[in-house]
């Protein structure tokens, strides 16, 4: 995120910008839609609507915008895939005996990638 967000109260104001798309682009937190206008990122919710302007617009660089406003799932990913496939390997060196479990691969995956992304956004928000 860059800046903080601005919450606009439904009964304040219902608004929506001429011009803004209803996207997937981006986590939800729960809203029930977002709209992009350029770097602008809005969340609608059931009282309110939550507006924050991105560094970079994720229709136009995808990737620049996984890496200056959404770090944390970039660090996810690498998490899941370097820290599941360590572990794994660890694991079945250890006991030789034991057959390769996709089920153990996948899990320490799935817990690396999450612990990576939480943490990265924990210091994500600390530095904002």
């Amino acid at each position: 995120m860059f800046g903080d967000e601005i919450a606009v109260p439904k009964e304040l104001r219902e608004f929506m910008i001429d011009g803004a798309e209803e996207t997937v682009l981006g986590q939800k937190n729960g809203a029930k839609k977002q709209y992009r206008y350029g770097k602008l990122h809005i969340r609608e919710y059931e009282d309110k609507f939550l507006v924050h302007t991105d560094k970079i617009d994720p229709r136009e660089d995808p990737l620049g915008h996984l890496f200056y406003d959404a770090p944390e799932v970039i660090a996810g990913i690498a998490c899941a895939v370097f820290g599941g496939t360590q572990i794994t390997k660890s694991l079945f060196k250890k006991n030789k005996s034991q057959k390769f479990n996709p089920s153990a691969s996948i899990s320490s995956s799935i817990i690396m990638g999450f612990l990576g992304y939480v943490v990265t956004k924990k210091i994500k928000n600390y530095l904002e």
